[in-house]
């Protein structure tokens, strides 16, 4: 049975496309570098690519090549080539995510509108370029832009190979999960099962033909995310920097544990916070587990807007096409097949991010918005298309449950747009009344006044939709981001520590108080911790280990949480999740004399090393790496790199998270806090603007 051909457009469908894909550049780029470095623990990796191809390829942290970030590089390739053309600076590092984000809206389109038109591309494409946590990350400088558009791209390939049965579609799906690989280890391949499962049963070829196709897209997919691991666990360790995030200087080790399984199961070594807290119910370290988890206060506005939607027209569609007329049987068939691989990837990633354990941010919801906004513009363009009273129905109840969920999510931020969610629920229930009564009519009956008042009901439930979404992109657009964790969106009610908490809606102002750490030129603003800590952070609390905490410090007024001592941040140290202000004075002392050194300084923490290696364009050791828990170095090497005068100065107040293994400082006897105490008792203090430094080069 052949596929039938694409659905030709319509006259208006390319100049709507530009439309897209330009409305979506300038709300990537308007206002981009208010943001600053964003997320200094790459921007330092970026910087140290752009100064060495050794560190390039590694992902190192510094261009001596001390320590790796604690994920594979493939996101900081394209930065790091940016800022080796154009210079470091806020604009080479975050323009190459804005255009990931363009080019992910433009294959989505693409690979909606081959099956299910224009239309159904234009709602697709568009939903999720005004998705919250889209835009967030579109504009931000983590590894999940990148990984989202090889998610799509790989989707789309998959789709093609569906339509035709060639096998080099299949190919690029591959490469493309196993690039996905080498820029977020396991998380690229958590849809896996759901594409593969439907070529299995639906390839347009033979049986015999199918197995051989996926068996070589599977070998496209392990060469193309294997090549690195490879080359890296055979390189002599002595002679590579060590891997960040592992306790035994192994990738692998990365990759299946704190990486990857140790995200679902809670068991992170070196981390912080993670693993389910004992007698919880189903509550892990990050926040309550379970079916609601995506609806919830911290997740509701990120990602949910239109979820329910995706599944409500997934559901439909699927029961649509299932009862296929013989005469349409090609057609149905394939679209059918779609539905199955973007409901499939949706389904495989909300119960994977509903349920596990381990680390888990607001922003990795990212992943669930290309395949909500497929599922949102397939569906409608379906049952659109199809008429009758079931339809209507259907496409009815969706636009009033989505109307009602986006007051909902809404009226969780009361103070914020208080009319926007009276507005929505207002104009969202007519236009589903007027759904129900226009496009209920049979297709031939849908012309002359009845036709104008389906389209006009169709408008304005599509408005309704995204006005939600729309209000929280322009927030969170218009807000500058910075540090590890970010999320989208104004303060929500509930949302870790409640209205007012210490954790405001991901911003930078009012989260650190005082604190400007991060904006080149010490920037308004720029050390945002956002939300995602585990809740009850505070000393004692459930989300850390016994004996870690301590008052926030700078922290907002009327936290209900504190925070670990080494979270917050105050004018010249770092701490875990932000980096700090380096004064024009600490800057000259590091910079000073720094050529005659491997390492112009060392600090505990990839976030403090990295705000001072920003600074001077300096190679900064990061001791311990991300969490400071890494055994790297050892008390061991870092004596033995000061005696040979390769580090002229240790940078004092940044904090390792507790972690675990060797590497926890919480008690003291970690590798980050032994280094510390035997730097305090040998050598000479020096305090330079706020910032307190100790000169390896002469004891005390």
């Amino acid at each position: 049975m052949t596929p039938p051909p694409p659905v030709a457009d319509p006259r208006w469908a390319r100049p709507a496309l530009l439309a897209l894909l330009l409305g979506t550049a300038v709300l990537y780029l308007w206002s981009l570098s208010s943001s600053g470095y964003a997320n200094q623990f790459y921007s330092a990796a970026v910087q140290a690519g752009s100064e060495s191809w050794k560190a390039f390829f590694f992902g190192s942290s510094d261009a001596a090549n001390s320590i790796t970030v604690d994920k594979p590089p493939a996101a900081l390739w394209p930065m790091a080539l940016s800022v080796r053309l154009f210079g470091l600076g806020s604009w080479a590092i975050l323009v190459p995510e804005a255009l990931m984000g363009v080019a992910t809206v433009g294959v989505l389109y693409a690979a909606v509108r081959r099956r299910f038109g224009a239309g159904a591309g234009l709602l697709a494409g568009g939903a999720l370029a005004v998705t919250p946590v889209a835009a967030l990350m579109f504009r931000f400088n983590n590894p999940d832009a990148l990984l989202c558009l090889l998610m799509v791209c790989a989707i789309a390939a998959v789709l093609r190979a569906l339509a035709d049965g060639r096998t080099k579609w299949l190919v690029l799906a591959g490469v493309c999960f196993g690039l996905g690989f080498l820029t977020k280890t396991l998380q690229a391949w958590l849809i896996l099962p759901a594409p593969a499962a439907v070529y299995a049963c639906c390839a347009p070829v033979g049986r015999r033909r199918r197995c051989g196709q996926l068996l070589l897209a599977g070998l496209a997919m392990v060469v193309s995310g294997g090549w690195w691991v490879a080359v890296v666990e055979l390189w002599p360790a002595s002679s590579r920097p060590y891997i960040g995030g592992s306790q035994h200087n192994s990738f692998l080790e990365l990759t299946f544990g704190y990486n990857g399984l140790g995200r679902i199961s809670g068991n992170e070594t070196g981390s912080v916070g993670g693993g389910g807290r004992p007698g919880g119910g189903g509550g892990g370290g990050w926040g309550q587990t379970g079916i609601t988890r995506l609806f919830s206060a911290d997740m509701g506005g990120q990602i949910s807007w239109l979820l329910p939607a995706a599944l409500i027209l997934l559901v439909a569609a699927v029961c649509v096409l299932w009862r296929a007329r013989r005469a349409v049987a090609a057609e149905q068939a394939a679209q059918r097949a779609e539905f199955l691989v973007w409901g499939g990837a949706l389904l495989m990633t909300c119960t994977i991010f509903s349920f596990m354990s381990g680390i888990f941010h607001q922003y990795y919801n990212i992943a669930l918005a290309p395949y909500i906004a497929a599922l949102v513009g397939m569906g409608a363009a379906l049952l659109w298309r199809r008429g009758g009273r079931l339809a209507a129905l259907v496409l009815a109840g969706t636009v009033a449950v989505t109307a009602g969920w986006s007051f909902v999510l809404l009226d969780r931020s009361p103070e914020w747009l208080p009319w926007l969610r009276w507005t929505v629920l207002v104009l969202g229930l007519p236009a589903a009344a007027g759904l129900l009564a226009a496009a209920g009519l049979p297709a031939r009956a849908r012309a002359g006044a009845p036709r104008r008042i389906a389209v006009l009901a169709a408008g304005l439930g599509v408005a309704t939709a995204l006005a939600g979404p729309v209000a929280y992109t322009l927030d969170t657009v218009n807000t500058p981001k910075g540090g590890s964790i970010v999320t989208a969106g104004p303060s929500v009610r509930g949302a870790m520590g409640g209205p007012g908490g210490g954790f405001p809606g991901g911003r930078r102002a009012g989260m650190w108080r005082g604190h400007q750490g991060g904006v080149p030129g010490g920037g308004p603003g720029a050390g945002q911790g956002g939300q995602g800590l585990p809740p009850g952070a505070g000393p004692g609390g459930p989300g850390m280990p016994p004996g870690v905490g301590g008052p926030v410090r700078g922290g907002k007024q009327g936290s209900r949480q504190g925070l670990p001592g080494g979270f917050g941040e105050r004018r010249g140290t770092g701490g875990l999740l932000n980096g700090s202000k380096v004064s024009d004075r600490a800057k000259a002392l590091v910079e000073k004399d720094a050529e005659h050194y491997t390492w112009a300084a060392a600090a505990i923490g990839s976030q403090n090393a990295a705000s001072y290696q920003l600074a001077t364009r300096k190679p900064v050791m990061a001791i311990g790496g991300f969490n400071g828990s890494d055994p790297s170095p050892t008390l061991a090497q870092f004596t033995r790199e000061v005696a040979d005068g390769k580090i002229h100065y240790f940078i004092a107040g940044g904090r390792g998270g507790p972690g675990g293994g060797k590497g926890g400082p919480a008690d003291g006897s970690g590798d980050s806090s032994k280094i510390t105490a035997w730097v305090e008792k040998t050598f000479k203090k020096v305090t330079v603007g706020g910032a307190t430094c100790y000169d390896l080069t002469r004891e005390a």
